[in-house]
């Protein structure tokens, strides 16, 4: 395993603890459709009674601005996901969002964003 595969483990570790603490209740990590790859997690916002497709980014650097970690091209990606993964799973209409937490990993500490409704969705699918 990469050094960064091992970042991006313990950024998903460390992600799905504070979920937890925070009222989500996790339904999925790295769930996996062969045709458009893996949502890292798909979780239930126990507030808000939405499912939210999670992108978590773990970084061991702070340069990147944690709002523009997820690109263009990797949001139509998540959505693609997000509506194979209702189809897969029997959702059916679900009220979905897309949240990206982002993770600076260092020895001086760790530091946690999470950015509920990152990017445009379609509301329910």
């Amino acid at each position: 395993m990469t050094s960064d595969h091992k970042l991006g483990r313990e950024g998903e570790r460390l992600a799905s603890h504070y979920l937890t603490k925070n009222n989500f209740s996790i339904l999925n990590k790295n769930w996996r459709s062969g045709r458009y790859g893996e949502i890292d997690i798909v979780a239930n916002d126990l507030k808000t009674k939405e499912l939210v497709f999670i992108e978590v980014k773990s970084r061991s650097t702070s340069t990147d601005d944690a709002k523009e970690l997820v690109t263009k091209n990797k949001q139509k990606q998540l959505y693609k996901l997000a509506k194979s993964y209702l189809y897969t799973e029997n959702k059916g209409k679900h009220a979905c969002r897309f949240d990206v937490i982002a993770i600076r990993i260092s020895k001086e500490g760790n530091k946690l964003e999470h950015i509920k409704n990152a990017f445009y969705n379609e509301g329910n699918y």
